[in-house]
């Protein structure tokens, strides 16, 4: 009996994994599709909370979600007008920012070579090139900005996921059987994700705009493309911040010298420092987050299935689905492995 037993489990462990992989191959082969849905609902969850106070104000729901609406075209106009002429110079002048990095790389081979290091130029470029972080920068930018062809169908798929948003409730009341639990419980689901969505937006985006500031204060070329890849990957911590860093780093070098791109790198320190490390803890309270090493599996496992986009929604995907094993006692300790350490078992309690 106990035999079987053991030979059922197996089968029923072999078969969850056949039925995960070919979940994943189905995505990885829709992402086409399943990617401006996943835009269109990350954009709606961190719209909702405006939505919201502007009813709070007695807003009557159809011009609220009509401003949100303009408000968001706005933004996506503004981004659109302000980085496609950076994004296109940026790929036009990217050859020459490799030549001029490969000659540097030469020179400090060189430098090796005098001093009895003895390394070939193409040995150096073929384990560590420091032109395929503004590839990966170039690459993942125009990406983002392929999936966003499809801007309609994600503003259109925005709208109907905010009218929805009102009667969800209700639906959700009638299709369970112990509606009070359970409701109560989508419901804190819910609103810890949109919390965490709408805090890591606000310090994303202050994130970018004091690093285009100061990048443009230091004369740093394609200021505003940099602000907007630190804002995109300030949304996956620890390694995103490293990423974002490095282009601007090797902009700097190769256009204003070492003094400037030391310049470059205490800035990028300070602003995450201070964002990541102080603003917010304090406006999230710890409670959230997930370990360095979820954080770099994630990554590399949402870019793979969605690409660019999947990169750029890594982390708030993976926190997503914490917050939902978190609020499950049968499936607390899986959240409780993805945190970050001690606290972030305190965190999934709350």
């Amino acid at each position: 009996m106990t035999e079987t037993d053991g030979r059922s489990t197996a089968a029923g462990a072999l078969l969850s994994l056949a039925a995960f992989v070919v979940v994943i191959a189905g995505m990885r082969a829709a992402q086409s599709i399943i990617v401006p849905f996943l835009l269109a609902g990350f954009i709606a969850i961190v719209s909702t909370p405006y939505l919201n106070w502007l009813q709070r104000k007695g807003l009557p729901r159809g011009p609220a979600l009509l401003l949100v609406m303009v408000g968001i075209l706005a933004v996506g106009f503004g981004l659109t007008a302000l980085l496609g002429t950076s994004l296109d110079g940026f790929s036009q002048a990217l050859p020459s920012y490799q030549d001029r990095l490969q000659g540097e790389v030469g020179r400090f081979v060189h430098w090796l070579t005098a001093r009895g290091v003895e390394i070939s130029d193409q040995t150096f470029l073929q384990y560590l090139d420091p032109g395929s972080a503004m590839r990966l920068a170039s690459g993942l930018l125009k990406g983002l900005g392929n999936v966003l062809t499809n801007a309609f169908l994600i503003l259109l798929t925005v709208i109907f996921i905010l009218l929805e948003a009102s009667s969800f409730a209700g639906k959700l009341r009638a299709a369970l059987g112990e509606p009070d639990h359970s409701l109560e419980q989508s419901d804190t689901v819910l609103e810890n994700i949109k919390r965490y969505m709408s805090i890591k937006t606000l310090t994303s985006a202050l994130t970018g705009v004091v690093i285009a500031i100061g990048l443009a204060v230091l004369g740093v070329d394609f200021p505003i493309l940099w602000g907007f890849f630190a804002f995109l990957l300030n949304f996956i911590p620890n390694v995103g911040s490293f990423i974002a860093a490095v282009p601007a780093v090797l902009i700097a070098l190769l256009q204003l010298g070492l003094g400037a791109a030391l310049g470059v790198a205490g800035l990028y320190l300070v602003v995450n420092v201070m964002v990541g490390s102080i603003l917010e803890p304090r406006w999230m309270g710890n409670q959230l987050g997930v370990s360095p090493l979820v954080v770099f599996l994630s990554l590399v496992f949402w870019g793979w299935v969605f690409g660019p986009v999947g990169m750029f929604l890594s982390v708030p995907l993976t926190i997503s689905f914490q917050i939902v094993l978190a609020s499950n006692p049968d499936t607390r300790w899986l959240a409780i492995l993805l945190g970050p350490g001690v606290s972030g078992q305190a965190a999934t309690e709350d």
